[in-house]
């Protein structure tokens, strides 16, 4: 009897922990990754296809980061000079600098190099408009009310950050376009009263365009710019997760409540099936659609500038603002101030900031101080959404002014016409 009893004993004890879940109630017990995760993996999320704007933004900041890094271990960011000796004939013996020589060899030799920096530059291009048609998303409907006014200053840094990420990036290659580019941002620069001159020269070791600009720009690029972003990002969803998603107003849809799927499965199975549909759409452009051409347009050269230069699209908005104002200048105290560039050079960061406090300023003069979980339909807030269509009408007037000479030649117009109008 003694016997059985103590059989059946041994049978309900519970058999010895395998090492995984050791592993796994050690780590709980120092990080509760098992209660974070159990309060965090059935989190609803609402389904509306507006809200994919902000995956495409985190899948192609992702992509970003994986070409970068593969890019990264080919590309030299040398200012040094060199004579071109390699597979690509029409440019040998031509005079270059060492980084432009360096892409080249990247879409001519290596194998794949192409590929990778098309999908790299495409990449960048798609994260940006993401960003923007984002941002847009969440302005017009008023997802940036209480309590998501910090998270909205999250995503304007990280847009901002981002279009001067892509400035530095496209200006790697040095050839003749991005190198133009370069010498754009320089007259700007030196159009800053007083201390233009001592800027510049501290920016480019001296006399433009020196030997120092590409391996700064380089580092600001790959470690600077992407460790702040990638921080934001991680902060921002951070946000998302403890605020919950905004959603529309609907049937059981309430301030207090989120319809929707939980994150985890069917969440995380969308997700991740649409990360790869967005990699394989930048991987068909990089494959199908030629973007920066270097060795078409060959290395810069101070004394040339290409025809129908322009810059990434995203920068399209500060061209025209130079290109629209007239040429104005004054001279006070031994110094000319070029206010035509001035002015335009001042108004770039005033708008940018205009975007960035409008949460707090509309909460300031309507006196809204309750939170919101249920987005507005565009419709119901005339106010904003008519802010929202001017800053964009604005935006396409100075796409038009930064474009002027191409509207020009395509259209058979004067460009003094397209200027003034």
């Amino acid at each position: 009897m003694s016997e059985s009893v103590e059989h059946t004993r041994d049978s309900t004890r519970r058999a010895p922990a395998g090492k995984g879940e050791r592993v796994a109630d050690w780590a709980d017990g120092r990080l509760g990754i098992h209660t974070l995760a159990k309060s965090q993996m059935r989190k609803i999320f609402p389904d509306h296809w507006s809200f994919m704007f902000g995956e495409i933004c985190l899948y192609s900041f992702l992509i970003l980061i994986l070409t970068g890094v593969w890019l990264t271990l080919f590309f030299e960011p040398s200012g040094s000079e060199v004579i071109y000796d390699g597979v690509y004939t029409p440019l040998k013996g031509i005079q270059m600098t060492r980084a432009f020589e360096s892409t080249v060899d990247i879409s001519m030799e290596v194998r794949g190099g192409l590929l990778i920096r098309q999908i790299h530059h495409w990449a960048a291009l798609v994260f940006v408009a993401a960003m923007l048609v984002h941002m847009m998303r969440v302005f017009f409907t008023g997802a940036f009310r209480k309590p998501r006014e910090v998270n909205w200053l999250f995503g304007w840094t990280l847009l901002f950050l981002g279009i001067i990420t892509g400035l530095t990036g496209y200006s790697l290659p040095d050839d003749l376009l991005s190198g133009t580019g370069i010498r754009f941002a320089q007259g700007a620069i030196l159009a800053i009263p007083v201390v233009g001159t001592y800027i510049s020269f501290f920016l480019f070791g001296g006399e433009f365009p020196g030997d120092a600009i590409i391996p700064r720009l380089f580092s600001v690029h790959v470690l600077l710019l992407p460790g702040i972003m990638l921080g934001l990002v991680v902060a921002h969803l951070i946000l998302v997760f403890y605020h919950k998603h905004s959603q529309f107003a609907g049937p059981g849809k309430t301030e207090k409540n989120v319809v929707g799927a939980p994150f985890l499965p069917i969440y995380v199975a969308k997700a991740g099936g649409f990360f790869f549909l967005v990699f394989g759409v930048l991987g068909l452009m990089g494959a199908i659609a030629t973007i920066n051409p270097v060795w078409v347009i060959g290395p810069y050269r101070p004394d040339l500038v290409s025809t129908g230069a322009q810059p990434d699209w995203y920068l399209g908005f500060s061209e025209g603002l130079i290109r629209v104002m007239p040429t104005w200048e004054i001279n006070l105290w031994g110094h000319t101030a070029e206010l035509g560039v001035f002015i335009p050079f001042t108004l770039f960061p005033l708008i940018l900031a205009a975007i960035a406090v409008y949460p707090f300023i509309e909460a300031w003069v309507t006196g809204d101080k309750r939170e919101h979980h249920i987005a507005d339909r565009p419709r119901n807030a005339p106010v904003r959404t008519g802010l929202g269509v001017a800053w964009l009408t604005l935006f396409g007037v100075l796409m038009v002014g930064g474009g002027n000479d191409i509207w020009a030649t395509q259209f058979h117009l004067s460009i003094n016409a397209i200027t003034w109008t």
